[in-house]
């Protein structure tokens, strides 16, 4: 094989492949990128058996093949040449030489047979969105999963598709991040549970432009993203995943309407008395015209009042400071509306017009808490 590229792209395209290259693997093979050229297509493969992507660039096949090369070589090769053309070419005794401007790197490779293809998806059921929607929802949802393998269900996204609306939910068992976008056409339904491992790395890898279009398939064992010359293949999780709308309430006793950012920057400074290995909560004590939030820890305490638009009820409630900053951090509306029942019950912040709705349970906390 022999072929002759510019460095940018294939930098671009190793950065895309390296996503699914396992940290740690029993399968040797599976540390490597698969490159593939033929036609002038120049492609690049990685599979961790649960997530593979392929890549594709245009450059000169000189000599048409294919190999395999350590990834993390490759990639730190081709990272720190010069900007200029590169040549990849195969020698004698399983060596592939990498020529820059007057770097000449030689280094061992692989044939590739062994490597696993990308499984073969049928392209049928689908939805099509743009690379802006899909990067701000998995941002404004993904932080709710959970990052244990207690309960497999809850280290994935509901993707769920209704003619057009288009809904996903996160849930750790603490708290429920949902987000819901209308598309700009009716598809057939889908209900599919995307491992949040494949969310993420599809957010770093998509332009995120409101003009590129993501296209993804749907199968039973799979989900298939499309995107400029990218093709993404993910495994689901398999199962029911839990009946959301039985957890969601419009009942209220108390509403309040607040500044977002004043409410964050309040949190944000309570959390600088809590360690991490404390579970200090911060305590919210609702009155007529006002919210005082107080915290109390080994290192101190904290209490401070922002105005608030109250209706209904007085109510004094905790919560885990860094489950309502998650929260905070991805809404983009100025004013929040959070809805409360009691203080054994689930908060919400939710605007139904801007498609999210966050459910936050509140913490038990004891007289030595509050202020």
């Amino acid at each position: 094989m022999k072929i002759h590229c510019e460095k940018e792209a294939l930098l671009k395209s190793i950065n895309i492949a390296l996503r699914a290259v396992p940290v740690r693997t029993t399968m040797p093979i599976l540390n490597c990128l698969y490159l593939q050229a033929f036609d002038n297509v120049i492609s690049l493969s990685a599979n961790d058996m649960e997530l593979a992507i392929r890549t594709e660039i245009i450059g000169e096949v000189i000599e048409e093949g294919s190999l395999a090369l350590d990834a993390k070589i490759l990639s730190d090769i081709v990272r720190h040449l010069p900007d200029a053309m590169v040549t990849l070419e195969t020698e004698e005794g399983d060596r592939v030489v990498i020529r820059c401007e007057q770097a000449v790197f030689h280094i061992s490779y692989q044939t590739g047979e062994d490597f696993p293809e990308l499984p073969e998806v049928e392209r049928r059921n689908h939805i099509a969105l743009s690379s802006f929607t899909l990067k701000e929802m998995v941002r404004q949802t993904i932080f709710a999963i959970s990052d244990t393998g207690t309960n497999r269900m809850m280290t994935g996204e509901l993707f769920e598709v209704k003619e057009n609306r288009l809904r996903m939910v996160a849930l750790d068992g603490h708290r429920i991040s949902i987000r819901t976008v209308n598309l700009e056409e009716s598809y057939d339904a889908v209900k599919v549970v995307i491992p949040g491992k494949t969310l993420n790395e599809i957010s770093r890898v998509i332009s995120g432009e409101a003009d590129d279009i993501v296209t993804l398939f749907f199968t039973e064992n799979h989900v298939v993203f499309e995107f400029d010359d990218t093709t993404v293949v993910s495994r689901l999780i398999e199962g029911e995943y839990f009946r959301i709308d039985q957890m969601l309430s419009n009942d209220y006793e108390t509403k309040l309407c607040v500044n977002r950012r004043e409410l964050a920057g309040c949190i944000e400074r309570a959390s600088l008395l809590v360690r991490e290995s404390d579970k200090k909560p911060v305590i919210i004590r609702v009155e007529d015209g006002s919210m005082q939030l107080s915290l109390k820890s080994v290192l101190g305490s904290l209490r401070e009042v922002i105005p608030v638009e109250k209706t209904g009820r007085d109510i004094l409630i905790g919560f885990n400071p860094r489950f309502l900053q998650d929260v905070l951090r991805v809404v983009d509306d100025e004013t929040i509306t959070i809805y409360m029942v009691n203080p054994k019950a689930p908060c919400f912040i939710r605007n139904e017009a801007a498609g999210y709705n966050y459910l936050v349970l509140p913490v038990n906390f004891g007289a030595g808490d509050v202020d």
